[in-house]
């Protein structure tokens, strides 16, 4: 089968799916209606563990029904508090951290990611990566907020020490402006 450049957002599932092995821990820091979540959830397996966040309590209410009807529930701790709280409620070390930035698929959009969270969870997701770990980031330019987001998280992950963290920016640059971005780094081993 040939490969296929695809959306910013299978980057990031082929991504997640090569750095997670059974076993291990990872954070979906924007639950969402739970796609990644069971996505993690199948990837680390009966002896892993997935910490899932939103701030909208549908969003925890879908996922959960999500996973419960494909009988991974108990791999997963979902929490209703916003992603810039992980810290408080995850140990490290993980071996993946995922973001989607933006609003709740179908759901209020006036209700989005902001800088200011986004900011300090992305943070937390950096100091609780372990030796390889990856943060992989998905961004929705296209409207002020996401346009924002972007700008800043850019600037941000672009400032990174190189002996530290890899850091990976996929743009398709035909796609027009709003397309989805993947930002992914990647903790050196030491």
């Amino acid at each position: 089968m040939a490969y296929e450049l695809r959306s910013a957002r299978f980057l990031a599932a082929d991504i997640l799916s090569r750095a997670l092995q059974p076993g291990d821990t990872a954070i979906d820091a924007t639950m969402g209606n739970g796609h990644d979540t069971l996505f993690l959830c199948r990837l680390v397996g009966e002896t892993g563990r997935v910490y899932a966040f939103d701030v909208q309590a549908a969003a925890v209410e879908n996922t959960r029904k999500r996973l419960l009807d494909a009988g991974v529930l108990s791999r997963a701790a979902l929490y209703c508090l916003g992603h810039e709280r992980m810290a408080e409620n995850v140990r490290g070390p993980v071996s993946a951290a995922v973001f989607n930035l933006g609003w709740l698929p179908g759901g209020d959009h006036a209700v989005t990611t902001r800088w200011e969270t986004t900011k300090k969870a992305v943070e937390s997701a950096l100091r609780l990566l372990g030796p390889l770990g990856v943060l992989v980031i998905c961004a929705y330019p296209g409207h002020p907020e996401g346009d924002r987001e972007r700008a800043a998280l850019t600037e941000f992950l672009s400032a990174l020490p190189p002996q530290q963290y890899n850091v990976l920016h996929h743009r398709f640059l035909n796609a027009g402006p709003g397309a989805p971005e993947c930002f992914v780094a990647q903790k050196q081993k030491g």
